[in-house]
């Protein structure tokens, strides 16, 4: 589908400088720009490319001023990279529009629908599960007895929730996550072997989560699993039984948080980040890559390395520890 730059500028409430009955149909880089795509510019880096480059829209800042000709039609906006973050969105949103119910798929009779859906073939729905308008199942999941799915939610292909799990409104879940798996709870026995503990809670994801690919959050042994509102989980992530995130929580890839801790709000958890059970970290707290949290933090820290510390602290230490051979054979050469 095209779009012409005057429809463009209206959703972004931008000016537009040349042509206003360009078309675009698809978007690109700045550098790589082609006819009939749109692109922008907001890093002064790239200023080189909007002189060169193919594109036929470019969104550009208000305070741009070219100093050569310009082949493109420019779209003047407030924030350039902001503007064209709502065009990905727009054109991700009309790319992925899809309704109805393909064939074959399994749906509990006692399954509650809502209006616009979209339900991918080979989806699995059970009983007494409720999901609410415009929710897009994409082929191949699994939905449990007695899950709830609130609206404007998409669940991409593969994607597993296991019965009593319950998922708010505008989530996005990505391809193979698994929601609602048994937390891993054993308990030893005398003779060296262990016993199951059943897993009888669920798991909850409130409004505005995004869940990244294979991602696994584990249903709580009592009680509920909870990931609060607008936190972003990225891929390859594991979430223990009895864990709850904070809202607005950003945590990257390959992340793994024991049972039972506390994530506070506002967070920043960088990737291959090990956090133990059973502790409580604070809000607004960052936490670097490839760190692990043993311990209770306070809000407002800064973390950095095993086990974690204050970030200066962890930089002050770190100037020895790279010094230590030298510091050895000077200690030993006295």
């Amino acid at each position: 589908m095209e779009f012409k730059a005057t429809q463009i500028a209206e959703i972004l409430g931008g000016e537009i400088v040349g042509d206003s009955s360009a078309t675009v149909s698809t978007l690109s880089k700045i550098e790589e720009g082609e006819k009939g795509s749109m692109t922008f510019l907001s890093n002064p880096k790239y200023t080189q490319y909007i002189y060169s480059t193919n594109a036929s829209v470019v969104i550009v800042n208000k305070s741009f001023e070219a100093t050569k000709e310009i082949k493109a039609t420019l779209i003047k906006v407030e924030d350039a990279y902001q503007a064209f973050t709502q065009i990905l969105e727009f054109y991700n949103e009309y790319k992925n529009q899809k309704s109805g119910i393909e064939s074959p798929v399994s749906i509990s009779d006692t399954a509650t629908l809502g209006e616009d859906l979209y339900i991918g073939a080979f989806a699995y729905i059970g009983a007494n599960v409720t999901i609410g308008n415009n929710v897009k199942v994409y082929p191949g999941c699994y939905i449990g007895d007695n899950v709830t799915i609130k609206e404007n939610t998409t669940l991409y292909a593969g994607v597993k929730i296991y019965a009593d799990c319950e998922i708010g409104s505008h989530c996005k879940i990505h391809a193979g996550a698994v929601i609602g798996a048994d937390g891993f709870g054993f308990a030893p026995t005398s003779s060296g072997t262990y016993t199951t503990i059943p897993q009888i809670g669920n798991v909850i994801i409130q409004d505005n989560v995004d869940i990244g690919a294979n991602t696994t959050i584990d249903r709580a042994t009592m009680g509920s699993t909870i990931i609060k509102q607008g936190t972003k989980l990225d891929n390859l992530i594991q979430i223990g039984h009895n864990v709850v995130v904070g809202e607005n929580t950003v945590i990257a890839g390959q992340t793994a948080i024991a049972g039972s801790s506390t994530i506070g709000d506002y967070c920043m958890i960088g990737g291959q980040v090990g956090i133990a059970g059973h502790i409580k970290i604070g809000k607004n707290v960052k936490v670097s890559a490839k760190s692990g949290v043993t311990k209770n933090t306070k809000d407002n820290v800064v973390l950095r390395g095993i086990p974690a510390m204050d970030y200066s602290d962890y930089n002050k230490s770190y100037v020895y520890f790279k010094r230590l051979p030298q510091i050895v054979e000077e200690l030993k050469n006295k």
